[in-house]
């Protein structure tokens, strides 16, 4: 079995490769070191937890041993999706290059250009930055890459598919031609194969695992869940993570909780926290401090789940995270194996699971077809019956006990006996002609105008000269029961134009 002693590495190096407890480098680790040592571009494709990270750090810091940084020229470059990653990387060159004398700089959003600047003008050998805050120190004329002899693009894919193609190439364009460039990877899809053939020049190709492949380590599992209702699936299924959660019992020491919207971060973590569990939210939106107090205390153990966005799902390495849980299926399949990356890494045995609703089963099939298999599916742990219990008691009421209409809530006016007329003077026949029917149309047109109006006396407002008989008429049909303008329309709108001057 190769040893990290077979490499050739700087013997500082491997006082502290010692130190940090490691002595055989994994696959893409003796695959990329050697042709790295050697000056030759590599374009290295391997699984996360694999060990990438070393594969360009330990040979960087071997070459760079010999030599001495310029003020404002980096001796080497390294380009990192995230904020969180690059934190990583320099993490990993404190680790490997504490007995030489190497000097870094890390440009990153959410820290301060004047502490950056002062650590470039004293010059570094080692620059770890985010494309966007490089573009942004070179346009002000703190920086210059013309001194760049190695450049390392970590996670390829992921600079890809965030957007970074046109700032990838223009930093290209700033090194110099001379320059060795390592690319590492996860995933190599055409689109990244097209890019490499462009900035790589004959690499030594280091690929291990098959492509977008999952450690045989992590133990995949999906939940097929259907919300009973459609405004009730965010609540229903964050109560299947709760239970989730609590079925894993003690075998859940902690947990990245991912989700495809940054609303949905944030919600999820609310709402854990509020039933008592440990839960902290990071992505993209959040201060830097903040995010890197919650990434400490996840680490430290002093945060028990994760809940994080895409952003957290490269680059993250927590050496002891014994579940990833899926909130959402990721939109794209790639990202799949990234986010499941963060358990079983070196080796450990590590159990990830995924929530899926009817609308995520595409994206579902789009993973399957990816790793190549299928993902055993779990039985919901909610039960039905449990479902129905923890249905909103308002709900239950407002679908089984309609809202009174005006019918219930009107009151009929009494029927008083009425001995000053005869019958047929109390209920009057009006033959209706057929152009009469227009005033019944105008008032059908708008019903709730005049459903909106309180009923009123209609014999209030009446000309003064009206005659006794006509009033009491009106009176008696006015007893009548009117309870809306629709197939209970009073009798007295449908008399002619004629018959109430007659009257």
């Amino acid at each position: 079995m190769t040893k990290f002693t077979d490499l050739n590495l700087n013997p500082k190096v491997l006082k502290a490769i010692e130190e940090a407890g490691y002595e055989n480098p994994t696959p893409i680790q003796s695959g990329a070191i050697p042709a790295a040592l050697e000056g030759r571009d590599v374009l290295g494709i391997a699984q996360t937890g694999t060990g990438k990270t070393a594969s360009f750090t330990l040979p960087m810091i071997t070459r760079l041993a010999r030599g001495r940084a310029r003020a404002r020229m980096p001796r080497s470059l390294v380009l990192c999706p995230t904020r969180e990653l690059a934190a990583q990387v320099a993490e990993n060159f404190d680790t490997y290059a504490k007995h030489v004398k190497l000097t870094k700089a890390l440009l990153i959003g959410g820290v301060s250009f004047k502490e950056q600047d002062a650590a470039i003008d004293r010059g570094v050998d080692v620059l770890i930055a985010t494309p966007g805050r490089l573009l942004d120190h070179f346009e002000r004329g703190k920086l210059l890459l013309t001194g760049i002899e190695i450049m390392v693009v970590d996670e390829a894919d992921r600079m890809l598919d965030m957007g970074f193609i046109p700032d990838i190439e223009r930093i290209f364009s700033l090194t110099p031609f001379t320059r060795q460039t390592l690319f590492f990877s996860a995933t190599m899809a055409p689109e990244i194969e097209r890019i490499t053939n462009t900035f790589l020049s004959g690499p030594e190709r280091v690929e291990i695992a098959r492509q977008a492949s999952t450690s045989e380590t992590i133990e995949q599992a999906v939940v097929m869940f259907k919300a009973s209702r459609k405004d009730r699936e965010a609540t229903e299924k964050r109560r299947v993570l709760r239970e989730l959660i609590d079925q894993e019992g003690e075998g859940i020491k902690n947990a990245i909780i991912f989700c495809n919207r940054k609303t949905d971060v944030d919600m999820v973590a609310k709402s854990l926290k509020k039933y008592g569990y440990d839960a902290a939210p990071i992505h993209g939106d959040l201060d830097q401090s903040q995010r890197t107090r919650t990434l400490d205390g996840f680490r430290e153990g002093a945060l028990k789940f994760l809940i994080a966005s895409d952003v957290a799902a490269r680059g993250l390495d927590v050496p002891s995270v014994s579940h990833v849980i899926n909130f959402d299926v990721p939109g794209h399949a790639e990202d799949y194996v990234h986010r499941i990356g963060r358990t079983g890494r070196a080796g450990r045995d590590g159990k990830a699971i995924t929530i899926c609703t009817p609308r995520d089963e595409k994206a579902l099939d789009a993973v399957e077809g990816l790793v190549q298999k299928q993902i055993t599916r779990l039985e919901n742990p909610v039960k039905p019956a449990a479902r129905k219990a923890a249905a909103p008691a308002e709900d239950s009421t407002d679908t089984a006990k309609p809202k009174p209409t005006r019918r219930s809530r009107s009151k009929p006016a009494a029927q008083k006996p009425d001995t000053s007329t005869s019958p047929a003077e109390a209920n009057p026949v009006v033959e209706v002609e057929q152009p009469q029917q227009a005033p019944v149309q105008a008032v059908q047109e708008k019903p709730a105008r005049s459903q909106d109006r309180p009923q009123q006396d209609v014999g209030t407002g009446s000309k003064p000269n009206k005659s006794r008989s006509s009033r009491g008429r009106r009176d008696d049909r006015r007893d009548e029961k009117v309870v809306g303008m629709g197939d209970h329309m009073p009798s007295f709108i449908a008399l002619s134009f004629d018959e109430r001057r007659a009257g």
